[in-house]
């Protein structure tokens, strides 16, 4: 129990590392949280700081979820135990102590998440939402499809209750972190992959 709950601590504590912020800070440009979107994602950046800088915000982002979760596996923990140390990580992205918990979306972090329960699941998740966003181009839209897929999928590649459970409530909060665009999307107004 000890373990479990320090590696949830530790797990959230990586997850409020705001890779988008940080590497802005690093390469001397505008904090994303004031610019585009507003929204401290590899996405945003992308707008305003390009391709590699954006690229290097994305690996960030997976790899804050990826690891806790690879760790929490790696120590022995349960499905429920790995399942809570993932989650802890993605909420952490979302509300980050650093960062006077303003945090991104999750998409990236969520990814890294469900590489970490299971690389099928993760690769699923990867092609469903670069299929989405070649067909459209539109980086909210392949994200939202993505995520409404996940809890599917997961339950479908592992018949797990608490896994399934843990990346419905990761999608539940991308949805919600996604209203924004949803809107957009509804009005026609949701701006394509590359545009200022």
């Amino acid at each position: 129990m000890l373990l479990t709950a320090s590696l949830v601590l530790l797990a959230y504590l990586l997850g409020s590392l705001s890779s988008a912020i940080i590497m802005c800070k690093l390469f001397s440009l505008p904090d994303p949280r004031s610019q585009g979107s507003g929204n401290p994602g590899a996405t945003n950046v992308l707008r305003f700081g390009g391709k590699k800088i954006a690229i290097m915000v994305l690996a960030g982002d997976i790899l804050k979820g990826l690891i806790p979760v690879l760790i929490a596996a790696y120590a022995g923990l349960t499905n429920a135990g790995i399942a809570l140390v993932g989650f802890a990580a993605f909420l952490g992205h979302l509300y980050p102590v650093f960062f006077g918990f303003q945090g991104g979306k999750g998409v990236a972090t969520a990814l890294g998440v469900l590489l970490g329960m299971s690389w099928l699941l993760g690769l699923a998740i990867i092609v469903i939402w670069l299929a989405m966003a070649l067909i459209f181009r539109i980086s909210s839209l392949a994200a939202l499809t993505a995520a409404a897929s996940a809890p599917f999928i997961t339950w479908l590649l592992q018949a797990n209750a608490v896994s399934t459970a843990a990346v419905t409530a990761m999608a539940a909060f991308l949805l919600m972190r996604h209203k924004n665009n949803i809107r957009n999307l509804l009005q026609g107004t949701e701006p394509r992959i590359g545009e200022k």
